[in-house]
């Protein structure tokens, strides 16, 4: 059986490629287009890791990321984000450190970045349990 990765991010292109790439590389991927959603498709079944954007509407990164921790406490999460005017990247993404996620990914995304990052936190996965 395949490794389950959520994508939970508002942007339709960056799910599609993130979702396509990680597909390539063996992971079944589902997607989500903001926290609320990408909490039901948790609830609903086992997912192995969740790539989660930090800046969406309805309910952001910081929220979902809360719940998250929350419910799955050693479910690993990567939080991604290219950063806002009112906040750096760096800024934005120690917080969601703070916070629990596993680790940080600087939009935009590319196969090189994600990929090793993918692979490290589920092999740490594989070895916690």
């Amino acid at each position: 059986m395949s490794q389950r990765i959520l994508i939970i991010d508002d942007d339709p292109l960056l799910r599609e490629i993130a979702s396509e790439l990680l597909t390539t590389a063996g992971y079944d991927c589902q997607t989500a287009e903001d926290g609320r959603v990408g909490l039901a498709r948790l609830e609903a079944g086992p997912v192995d890791l969740v790539l989660l954007d930090m800046i969406m509407p309805n309910m952001d990164g910081v929220e979902t990321l809360t719940a998250i921790r929350d419910r799955w406490p050693d479910l690993p999460v990567a939080v991604m984000s290219a950063g806002t005017r009112a906040m750096s990247l760096q800024g934005l993404l120690r917080i969601a450190m703070g916070l629990g996620a596993s680790e940080a990914l600087q939009k935009p995304l590319s196969e090189s970045t994600v990929l090793p990052v993918v692979e490290r936190l589920l092999q740490q996965k594989i070895r916690a349990a």
